[in-house]
């Protein structure tokens, strides 16, 4: 088209052709065709028989090819529709459709149909077309791509001719909709059929026409819309398809709806039809996987429940296929459990988690930790104790020396601290007795990893009395043997009273007694020396650290050292820092802003 106007002004210069075009084509080519033998001159009718047969195997014709190849149809394929459509009769025409549409010959259902709604009966009256002639017509017309105002014209019709629709008919519209994206003009033909169908039931929508107008609103983001159209379809008695849930899922997801996916799947668990709904497996990952990003504790519940169905189906089949939930997915359930306080989410995300794993092996450390945490922060202490009881049975005694391992209050069990001292010293001695009875239970229970949680609880309300009275009765009420834990919760709470000379001697009666102190036990003693205000002593212990131990100070370490240094202007401790940072390659940077907070002047002077 871009060409037409430089053709048209170029025109006078072009040379008139010296030939003739027999094509309209460019390069056509021409094969030589037999003579046909000359046509009788009365030539007998075709036989009906033949011509069906004759239609039967004509090719077949597609969509795209519709409105070019009718055009170059001879004549005598029309006179042959119209023939055949004289002489079929309603049963005849609903059975010639049928094969015609399971051909896909979806152009000639249509002509066949039109001719024959046009012509007359044996009785010389004019056909009657029921409902399912009707719908083969609206059917081929819908795959033809007609659009959908024609395809209600078609239904318009169907009551001009005494036709009543029903719910196929209204169902082959909402399909041409959902293929244009009409989703207003299918709510207001999903509300017709439901006027329509308070008078004649067939007319009501089913299972296929809500799964159609949900699908259609959830492609144009109409959330609102769509689940009140599920709603309808729930209380009609009708079963929501995994496709129109998947869909539910990603359209609420892309629109940061969690909410709403929550309540679409607790009005699908209301209903006896619904409940064993289950996604596939993917999208089940997919759903815990976003709700643990966005801390909802119900739609990772529910995730991890249609996860549970699959293991019990799987379980059921033959040959059965042992479906499992991986731990760290679980993991990170028990963390939202215990972000969120929800009892539910983790008694289910533990119960997934031993499913899984069939008693052939037990949980990892970090689900124990998980569980641990979860059961704190819901305040819980007895079942958060028993939890450590089952870790310590599971991965052996909290008595020996693990490092900065498994059992270590400052780390894998703080929780367990922050919610026995939450309470003061009301919490942590109920805690105490709890453990003293069950010291004396059959069989007894005796954790050093609990009492070190009570020794540090101490520490965090500040009662060193409790700290000094808990750790002695480790022996002599227990029965067992302080660990590096211990002493280091004993050093904490020493050091948090400013009580620097105390905390020393704890140190060197733990090494006297040939326990290896750790990481954290140089850094507790550290924070001891610079609250007196003496980097010296700071120094000299990340001496022995290297010396003694062969550990390598951390970062925060040296910064801590550092910062005391420049506010008491020790300027040699300082060069000192400097040394052990460049010796371990440490980037240590600056405290400006810090710096800036220290050095402010405040003014009493309100006047």
């Amino acid at each position: 088209m871009g060409l037409a106007p430089f053709l048209a002004k170029s025109r006078p210069f072009t040379r008139r052709p010296t030939f003739k075009s027999i094509s309209t084509f460019a390069h056509l080519r021409r094969q030589s065709q037999p003579l046909e033998p000359p046509p009788l001159q009365n030539p007998l009718p075709a036989n009906p028989k033949s011509l069906s047969s004759t239609l039967s195997d004509s090719p077949v014709i597609t969509a795209a090819q519709v409105h070019i190849s009718y055009g170059f149809l001879p004549g005598k394929f029309d006179e042959q529709m119209k023939s055949l459509a004289k002489m079929l009769a309603a049963k005849s025409l609903i059975d010639q459709l049928s094969d015609w549409m399971t051909e896909h010959r979806w152009a000639e259902v249509k002509q066949l149909f039109e001719f024959w709604i046009r012509s007359l009966d044996n009785s010389g009256k004019p056909n009657k077309p029921d409902v399912n002639l009707y719908n083969h017509y609206l059917r081929a017309s819908m795959l033809l791509g007609t659009p959908p105002g024609e395809l209600l014209n078609i239904v318009a019709q169907m009551d001009d001719c005494g036709v009543l629709p029903n719910t196929a008919s209204f169902n082959l519209v909402l399909k041409a909709m959902q293929l244009a994206g009409e989703s207003r003009a299918a709510e207001r033909l999903i509300g017709r059929m439901l006027q329509i169908g308070k008078e004649h039931g067939n007319c009501l929508p089913d299972d296929e026409s809500y799964d159609l107008i949900v699908n259609l609103l959830l492609s144009a983001n109409q959330i609102e819309s769509a689940v009140k159209n599920i709603d309808m379809m729930l209380k009609s008695g009708y079963m929501l398809s995994v496709t129109a849930f998947i869909g539910c899922v990603q359209t609420c997801v892309n629109n940061g709806r969690l909410d709403t996916l929550v309540s679409i799947i607790e009005k699908c668990k209301k209903t006896d039809l619904n409940k064993s709904l289950h996604p596939p497996w993917r999208v089940c990952n997919f759903i815990a996987d976003v709700a643990m990003q966005s801390d909802s504790s119900d739609l990772t519940y529910y995730a991890l429940e249609f996860m549970a169905k699959w293991i019990a189906r799987g379980e059921k089949a033959s040959p059965a296929v042992l479906l499992s939930v991986d731990e760290g997915l679980v993991v990170s359930a028990l963390g939202t459990a215990g972000r969120t306080y929800n009892s539910r989410l983790l008694d289910g995300s533990w119960a997934v988690l031993k499913r899984s794993l069939r008693q052939k092996k037990v949980p990892r450390p970090e689900s124990y930790i998980a569980k641990i945490y979860a059961h704190a922060n819901s305040g819980n202490l007895q079942m958060a104790f028993s939890t450590l009881q089952d870790f310590e049975g599971d991965h052996g005694n909290s008595s020996e020396d693990d490092g900065e391992g498994l059992f270590s209050p400052f780390y894998s069990l703080n929780p367990l601290v922050v919610a026995c001292s939450k309470k003061g010293f009301t919490t942590l001695d109920t805690v105490y007795h709890q453990l003293e009875n069950l010291s004396r239970a059959d069989p007894p229970y005796k954790s050093i990893a609990a009492l070190n949680c009570i020794i540090l609880g101490c520490a965090n309300i500040w009662d060193l009395d409790r700290a000094y009275q808990t750790f002695n009765d480790i022996n002599t009420t227990f029965g067992l043997t302080p660990n590096i834990h211990s002493y280091n919760a004993l050093i904490c709470a020493f050091g948090k009273l400013s009580k620097r000379d105390e905390a020393v001697k704890v140190f060197e009666h733990c090494i006297g007694l040939g326990v290896k102190p750790n990481m954290t036990t140089y850094s507790l003693l550290i924070d001891a020396h610079l609250t007196t205000r003496d980097p010296k002593a700071a120094l000299a212990v990340i001496d022995h650290m290297q010396i003694g131990a062969g550990c390598e100070p951390s970062k925060e370490m040296l910064k801590k050292v550092r910062r005391r240094c420049v506010r008491e202007m020790d300027y040699e401790s300082d060069e000192k820092v400097e040394s052990l940072a460049r010796q371990f390659k440490i980037r240590m940077g600056t405290e400006v802003r810090r710096d800036l907070l220290f050095n402010l002047h405040y003014i009493t002077d309100y006047s």
